[in-house]
C-alpha cells in the first residue's frame, strides 16, 4: 500500500508532500474530509505497533480535555484518533510495509528514502 493520510490545511504536511515529490501510484487522504476508517487505523497500528505511537500529544484538543493528567490505555488512544482527527500524529506515509509518522526531520527523510528505492 502506498497513501498518505494528511491534513490539506496544515502547512506543514502541504510542506511535507511537496518536498516528497511523490509519485502517481500514492493515494492521499485528508483526514478531514475524508475521516479514518477502524480498518485503516487497526492497520496504521498494525505497522506502527501501538496507537499511542499515532496519537498526537500536540493536538489543542489534548490541552483542552486535559488529557496529559490522565492515564490513557491503547484502548482511548485509538478512541480519540477516531473520534477526531486532530489526535492522529500526521502526516502519516505509508509505503508498501513501512511507516512514517510525523513530521520531524529524521521521519521525513527516512520516508523521502524509502519511496527513492
Amino acid at each position: 500500500m502506498k497513501k498518505v493520510y494528511y491534513l490539506k490545511t496544515c502547512s506543514t504536511c502541504n510542506r511535507i508532500l511537496k518536498e516528497l515529490n511523490l509519485p502517481s501510484d500514492y493515494i492521499l487522504q485528508d483526514i478531514k474530509t475524508e475521516e479514518i476508517t477502524v480498518k485503516q487505523l487497526e492497520e496504521m497500528k498494525k505497522l506502527a505497533g501501538s496507537y499511542e505511537v499515532l496519537f498526537s500529544k500536540r493536538s489543542n484538543l489534548y490541552k483542552e480535555m486535559d488529557l496529559k493528567n490522565q492515564e490513557l490505555t491503547e484502548r482511548d488512544y485509538k478512541h480519540y484518533i477516531l473520534e477526531h482527527y486532530t489526535f492522529l500524529s500526521r502526516p502519516v506515509i505509508i509505503c508498501d510495509d513501512a511507516i512514517f509518522i510525523g513530521n520531524s526531520r529524521n521521519v521525513v527523510e527516512a520516508a523521502k528514502k524509502k519511496i527513492n528505492n
